[in-house]
């Protein structure tokens, strides 16, 4: 994989560009305090605005990093920013495997801004970056996420069972799902 780190990309309707330590209250309030986004995440709401500070912080220090890739997505008209999305794990980059996440304000749902978003990051991470694999896995209890995913091309590939378990300790199955180079290109 070619390394080119977090590159402003445009689609039609948005900007994913790099975190900026200014956009701590927008993403605070669209949608890092919202108990209705963060159940179908790995992190619990930010209680206040520092806590979505403090991670933005580290976030943009990351960035010095030339195999990060963290996007916010910014609505072009409104320049509302509505959620993020990137490469999660570094751990199978220097195989060209990079898995993906998302997370989206709740306001923004079913717009089709998900879906916008992961294409636009995949056709960079394979087009410039040379990634050889994309992967994703949702919650089976947020199937939303699952179409966003076979919408833009990703296969379904089986089910963790229990494999999630939330900050309340309840289990929940990963469904897991993957595109390849190959079959992006044809």
């Amino acid at each position: 994989m070619i390394h080119k780190g977090t590159k402003k990309l445009e689609t039609n309707r948005l900007i994913l560009r790099r975190f900026k330590i200014e956009d701590a209250n927008d993403m605070y309030n669209n949608w890092a305090s919202n108990p209705n986004v963060s159940k179908y995440v790995t992190w619990s709401p930010h209680k206040d605005v520092n806590d979505t500070k403090k991670l933005l912080e580290e976030w943009i220090k990351n960035y010095d990093e030339i195999d990060t890739y963290k996007w916010v997505a910014e609505i072009k008209d409104t320049k509302e920013i509505i959620g993020s999305i990137d490469v999660v794990s570094k751990k199978f980059l220097e195989f060209g495997v990079c898995e993906i996440g998302y997370c989206y304000g709740e306001k923004y749902w079913n717009k089709g801004y998900a879906t916008e978003c992961l294409e636009a990051v995949m056709k960079y991470l394979f087009d410039e970056c040379d990634a050889y694999v994309i992967c994703a896995e949702h919650l089976s209890e947020n199937p939303a996420s699952g179409r966003v995913m076979i919408k833009s091309g990703l296969k379904y590939e089986g089910t963790l069972r229990s494999r999630y378990v939330d900050p309340d300790g309840i289990r929940n199955d990963l469904l897991s799902y993957s595109i390849t180079k190959d079959e992006y290109k044809n």
